[in-house]
């Protein structure tokens, strides 16, 4: 599956610039020029990475991103042509990754986005491959030696979560992701996959808890007890 961008940017012919590169290099792109459209719209889908403008209508670049680190890692990386903001930036004061000056080249962007998605993925596999393995290919988990078979739904819940540990998914969210069609089901749905995502894999190993509920917003996977 490639990963999926989400472009923040009110200057149409610059975000279409970056969309048309990120497209070429075969990610998908969805693009807004309003941030707290944006962020709404975050609340649905779970970008694998965010380029966010600091200078936008309305919802400003440094609040959307503060906003965003309350529930979730993604990586963000900042586009500014303000350069009394870079130090705000440089001390990660809103949880940015990395930051673009304008003007920029585009290929230096798509260098960035590159970087920055193969560091996270190598982040996540580092700390799980040693115990916690998902093999896709067989729907299997192992873990210390223990084995689960999952359903393909179940597969592709854990999938979403465990490929970004720590990250809080809303149940709308993670229906949208592992039900691509577009088919409508309720929250009780998502819950009842989870609970029985939660039963194999607590049965594979019941010393740890992996799937873990955030009153009143959703799930996260991490590998530790439930807080």
């Amino acid at each position: 599956m490639s990963a999926h961008i989400a472009v923040v940017e009110d200057e149409p012919k610059l975000a279409a610039l970056l969309e048309s590169y990120l497209v070429k290099e075969g990610y998908e792109v969805d693009v807004f020029n309003d941030g707290a459209e944006a962020l709404q719209a975050f609340m649905l889908t779970c970008p694998d990475l965010i380029l966010l403008d600091l200078m936008l209508p309305g919802l400003d670049g440094l609040s959307v991103c503060k906003e965003l680190r309350k529930t979730s890692e993604v990586p963000i990386v900042m586009l500014t042509a303000r350069v009394e903001e870079i130090d705000r930036l440089l001390g990660l004061e809103v949880g940015a990754d990395d930051y673009v000056c304008k003007p920029f080249s585009p290929r230096e962007v798509v260098a960035r986005v590159k970087a920055i998605l193969r560091r996270a993925g190598t982040q996540s596999n580092t700390d799980q491959s040693s115990r916690f393995v998902v093999n896709t290919q067989t729907a299997r988990v192992t873990m210390d030696g223990a084995e689960c078979e999952l359903t393909a739904v179940e597969l592709n819940l854990l999938k979403v979560m465990s490929d970004r540990p720590g990250q809080i998914f809303n149940r709308t969210q993670l229906m949208n992701r592992i039900y691509p069609d577009g088919r409508i089901v309720s929250d009780r749905t998502i819950d009842s996959h989870v609970k029985k995502l939660r039963q194999k894999l607590t049965a594979m190993n019941d010393s740890e808890t992996f799937v873990h509920s955030v009153y009143g917003i959703g799930y996260k996977f991490e590998l530790g007890t439930e807080p």
